[in-house]
């Protein structure tokens, strides 16, 4: 589904430029920006890199979503890229400590919320209906960070979840709610609002005490430093704020 979903925004996103001098408008133009981005970014980026792409022509920015742990990981291991941004401290942390770029800057905030199938069938109202066995509960995996998210929700909220399926990523939580094979799941806000009537959301006073913070930086031995510069630029600017909060996120 991730590769579906990147090959469609890539599409999107034109033709790749060629060479790294300025176009003469003062923008810079250095052909591809590999971008590895967590899941839960992926509507909010696609529309920041066709603005972006708008603003730098001859720049294309590619992206790759997944678990911003798995992500990390690949960096480290040296999957080329040239910019990461992440869902929470943690995973950049795994990057940024090998020394591979500048420090990171928190560019938005996220918060979860309990996402269930239209209509609600397992009458699901709060976090402690994830303790109920005839009920099917779809959370991440504890390493990822909507993972860490939801453990740290659920223990605030004094609840020992009973989860049937532990998944990768948020969006393979959302799409096991989407498709009704269970009653419920934890995902972030901004996956609510994407999937639209798709499912229903339902918030809780527990998610206030397991905010993510997001934090992005250009990588060290990027291919094209300046344009990774400038989306990143770009992502913290007016414009990249707009489209974020427009896809639920909250400003840093």
């Amino acid at each position: 589904m991730l590769v579906a979903l990147a090959a469609a925004l890539l599409s999107g996103c034109g033709a790749a430029g060629a060479g790294s001098a300025p176009d003469g408008s003062g923008r810079t133009s250095d052909g591809v920006v590999t971008v590895f981005a967590a899941a839960s970014l992926a509507e909010a980026f696609g529309d920041i890199g066709r603005g972006f792409q708008q603003d730098h022509p001859g720049t294309t920015v590619t992206f790759n979503f997944g678990a911003s742990s798995a992500l990390a990981q690949q960096i480290v291991s040296g999957a080329p890229a040239d910019v990461f941004a992440a869902a929470a401290p943690a995973a950049m942390t795994t990057v940024t400590g090998t020394g591979r770029g500048p420090a990171p800057r928190v560019f938005a905030r996220n918060r979860l919320e309990i996402v269930v199938p239209p209509g609600n069938p397992g009458d699901v109202t709060g976090l402690s209906d994830f303790a109920r066995r005839e009920l099917t509960i779809a959370l991440c995996e504890a390493q990822v960070p909507c993972g860490t998210a939801s453990r740290a929700a659920l223990a605030a909220a004094g609840v020992t979840p009973l989860p049937d399926t532990l998944e990768q990523d948020v969006k393979a939580v959302l799409s096991k709610v989407r498709l009704g094979e269970v009653d419920a799941g934890l995902v972030y806000r901004t996956d609510v609002r994407a999937a639209g009537s798709s499912v229903r959301g339902i918030g809780f006073a527990e998610a206030d005490r397991a905010v993510n913070d997001y934090p992005i930086a250009t990588l060290a031995g990027s291919r094209a430093p300046a344009a990774a510069a400038a989306f990143v630029d770009y992502v913290l600017s007016g414009e990249g704020r707009k489209a974020l909060a427009a896809a639920g996120f909250d400003a840093p």
